[in-house]
């Protein structure tokens, strides 16, 4: 069983191997019970938003790590993926903007991806 932390570093690794779009890793264990680690990105279109997600999907299923839950595939702006201590947001450009979850959770942690 992984812990939080290790589900959000191959997450968060595997949207850089698919070239996501400003990835970033924010530490939510303190604000919230919702997860302890949100891993937000953008993709470039529809076709790339379903390609990141189909690769954190089957890094962390290799892992043994599936998602609880998907939402959005039917969507062209925004999938979430529930891993359970980890949340996986894929938007569009517009999308990040428009919902700005870094603003929303501004007093989480940024953690450096190098570090992990």
């Amino acid at each position: 069983m992984l812990t939080p932390k290790e589900i959000a570093a191959i997450a968060a690794h595997a949207l850089e191997e698919k070239k996501a779009k400003d990835v970033k890793v924010l530490k939510t264990e303190e604000q919230t019970v919702l997860a302890d680690y949100f891993v937000i990105c953008n993709g470039t279109s529809s076709t790339h938003i379903k390609a990141l997600v189909d690769e954190v999907d089957k890094e962390l299923s290799e892992a043994g790590e599936p998602p609880v839950r998907r939402e959005g595939l039917r969507s062209d702006i925004w999938v979430l993926m529930d891993f359970g201590s980890v949340i996986v947001h894929v938007f569009t450009d517009e999308a990040r903007k428009f919902y700005n979850l870094e603003r929303l959770w501004s007093d989480s942690e940024v953690v450096d991806l190098s570090s992990l």
